[in-house]
This record gives structure tokens, sequence and C-alpha cells, in this order.
């Protein structure tokens, strides 16, 4: 296993568990516990975990994981709400496009299609459809963030209010019925609100990990949002609590 692809799932685990030792890190790497532990070494000189004398745990430092650590995390249920969310776009749309791991998966399949206009600020996925002919790409400027690879703040926001879009698919790290939808990042946040305000129809996308929690900064109440694309982990009583606002909840 490549050493980036050791990371990446350790930082999964750890994320989703909340610590781990170094046993079991073994069992699931397939790896020597050296290696596990040069490994844990280094993302906790990264800051993106916090090394403990028996393994890691989460922690401050570990509160929103890098973009190219999320890739390969619950990939087959992103894959499934991608799909789910391409239905939903009428041929010739207009489609915003935040950053996020299941809005490059949507995005690929926009592409595929050809004849729709993708505006987004999210970088990987404009270097992912800019060699596309058959899509109309728009880019929004801004302030680039490291870990989602998005374009942000006032300039984004004043670009964004120049434009209509048909629907806006928007990545959340954070859902709940209660706090509505939530990001790690304040000026994301701002980012996001101008593509609902700009948009005719607002689409949620997020895997069940995040509905039930709530992440620093707050994007909107549930009740500016359409419908909510999730898949089929989601429990009876969260999809009740999410369709009282108004919601509708589409399962992968």
């Amino acid at each position: 296993m490549l050493k980036a692809d050791r990371a990446a799932r350790i930082l999964a685990h750890v994320s989703e568990s909340g610590s781990a030792d170094v046993h079991e890190l073994v069992e699931l790497l397939q790896v020597s516990s050296a290696t596990v532990r040069r490994d844990l070494q280094e993302l906790n000189d990264q800051g993106l975990l916090l090394r403990t004398r028996g393994g890691a745990v989460t922690g401050a430092v570990n509160l929103e994981l890098p973009l190219r650590h999320k890739h390969g995390k619950r990939q087959a249920e992103k894959r499934r709400i991608a799909v789910a969310a391409d239905r939903l776009v009428p041929d010739g749309a207009v489609v915003g496009l935040t950053g996020g791991t299941t809005t490059s998966e949507l995005a690929r399949l926009l592409a595929e299609r050809g004849g729709i206009t993708v505006v987004t600020n999210a970088v990987n996925i404009a270097a992912d459809l800019i060699v596309r002919p058959d899509t109309r790409l728009v880019v929004i400027g801004g302030i680039a963030r490291t870990t989602s690879y998005e374009l942000v703040g006032p300039a984004a926001e004043r670009m964004l209010s120049q434009y209509h879009l048909d629907i806006a698919f928007i990545g959340v790290d954070g859902l709940t019925a209660g706090e509505g939808c939530t990001t790690h990042d304040e000026m994301e946040a701002t980012t996001d609100r101008a593509f609902l305000r700009s948009t005719a129809r607002a689409v949620v996308l997020a895997d069940s990990s995040k509905v039930g929690r709530v992440t620093f900064a707050k994007i909107c109440p549930l009740s500016d949002v359409h419908d909510l694309v999730t898949d089929d982990e989601l429990t009876s009583a969260q999809e009740q609590d999410i369709t009282a606002t108004g919601v509708r909840v589409l399962r992968a």
C-alpha cells in the first residue's frame, strides 16, 4: 500500500472512531507496527491528528481533513449520491457546484452528459472540466482554501450575484434539523450562501455520516434547501426530522 493511501485510511479511521491504537491500525493496513508509528508521527507533525503513546486521537487539530485525505472515505455512498443527484439536472441546465468529494463525483457525471453549464468555485472540479469541450465552465474567483480547494470570499460572492443558476448542489460538513447546514470555515459558509441566493433550486449532497453533526459555521437553515440527497443509512428518525422542515429527502 502506498504511503499516501495509508495516510488517507488512517485519517478516515481515526476521524470516524475518534481514536485508534497501533495494533488495530496494523490489522487494518496489513503493515508493520514500525510503519504505522512512522505514519502516525508524520500525520501528527502535519497537525492532522494527535499522537498518543499507544496510537492516535482526534482533537482540535483534526476539525477538518484536507480534501486529498477524504477521497476513498465512504466512496461507494458518494458515487450513489452523485448518480441520484445527476437525475435532478435537466438537459441544458446551469448548475452550481461547491467543493467537496461528492460534488466532484457529480461533476464527472455532468461532464459525460455534455450540454451543461457548470458554475463552480472548486479548482479541482474546474481542472477536471476544463478539458471537456462539451461542458461550459464558469469558475468563480476568490481566496483559495487549501483544505477544500475552494475559492471563497467577497470576490466570489460578487461574481455569483451576477449569475442565475437553475440548480445548485452544496456540500456540507454537518446537517441537523435544528441547526441546518454547517461547515468548518466561516468564509466558505458565506460563499455557499451566495450560491443559494443565486439558484432556483438548492440541493444538499451529504452522506449519512454528516447528518446529526454540527460544525463551526452555519451556512443556512434547512428551510433554504429544497432537497437532500443522502445514502440509505439515514435513520427513519433523522429523515422524519428533516422532512418536517419542508426538505425532500432522496436516498441513494
